[in-house]
């Protein structure tokens, strides 16, 4: 079974390609807001501190960074020792990203509140991106819900060629972010 790995800040959309993820039997592994909605519209998740093996912390500040999460994005499919590394590590690998931003730039349109803005900056979004596209050969990444229509549509013939523009979509979001 392959898993999904589903945070995002924009939920638009998402509960149509989790329940296509479904179909296609993914496991979903979800943080916070995004794994209530999905809860809510009965799409079976699995909780982020599954994967971490902590909970998450501070207020939403930490979900998603670890050794876990990155390992399970970062290592190379492949590569016959980082297959064994992972296997011996108990990482499972995450084969689908899905994440979409904290919107620091539309709430400092609204607001020049410090507190405010600093909440509004991702940390955990941008890691994640970023160690999806760079292993774009073995995980794709989608970061906007206007991906999800063409990928749901061109699922079964989903190539690398497709993973490469899907990652380099994913840096170009995450150095506009920056």
């Amino acid at each position: 079974m392959k898993r999904a790995l589903l945070s995002v800040s924009n939920k638009d959309k998402i509960v149509e390609l989790a329940h296509f993820l479904i179909q296609k039997d993914y496991e979903i592994v979800s943080t916070g807001g995004t794994a209530k909605v999905l809860i809510e519209n009965n799409i079976p998740i699995t909780p982020i501190s599954n994967v971490t093996g902590n909970p998450e912390a501070f207020g939403g500040r930490m979900k998603t960074i670890s050794f876990e999460v990155a390992s399970a994005l970062l290592f190379r499919r492949d590569h016959k020792e980082d297959t064994e590394q992972a296997e011996s590590l108990n990482i499972k690998p995450i084969d689908l990203v899905v994440c979409n931003l904290y919107p620091f730039k539309e709430v400092s349109k609204k607001t020049n509140e410090q507190s405010v803005l600093i909440e509004n900056i991702d940390i955990g979004g941008p890691n994640m991106i970023r160690a999806a596209a760079k292993n774009y050969k073995g995980v794709i990444v989608l970061t906007s819900p206007k991906q999800y229509a063409n990928f749901i549509e061109r699922f079964d013939s989903f190539n690398e060629a497709d993973r490469y523009e899907m990652a380099l979509e994913a840096f170009k979001l995450t150095a506009e972010y920056d």
